[in-house]
């Protein structure tokens, strides 16, 4: 199993938290159900973004372009930059890998030029 899609799966348990508040182990548990085995950091990424939820939002409000803030983003890129901070507190991931794998989740689940915001935001964080 690759660590690009549990990854993914980190994202979607986030996104749908984001959108529902269902418990966070339920989320995780459906999320990553089709894998026999699943590597903890992961799980740690979604239980660290959830659990760290308004103190990323902070940061990323005081490096997100001016007239933006996190509030108004759309729940795939706040899963995203949410995931990308808890990967940047847990300091087990090169940053540049983390940034590049949340580029690549938004160019595939975003608009066209969200990850150009991704990018911009993660490099300074």
């Amino acid at each position: 199993m690759k660590r690009h899609e549990q990854r993914e799966k980190a994202m979607f348990a986030v996104y749908q938290y984001l959108l529902i508040h269902r418990d966070i182990e339920e989320l995780i548990e459906d999320c990553f159900s089709e894998f026999e085995e699943v590597d903890p950091y992961f799980t740690d990424i979604v239980h660290k973004a959830v659990d760290n939820e308004e103190r990323y939002a902070g940061y990323i409000d005081t490096v997100i372009k001016k007239g933006w803030k996190f509030s108004r983003l759309g729940c795939i890129e706040k899963a995203i930059l949410l995931n990308g901070c808890a990967e940047f507190d847990l300091k087990q991931v090169n940053a540049a890998v983390i940034i590049d794998e949340s580029i690549r989740m938004a160019k595939k689940y975003c608009d066209k030029d969200t990850y150009k915001l991704i990018n911009s935001v993660l490099d300074v964080i």
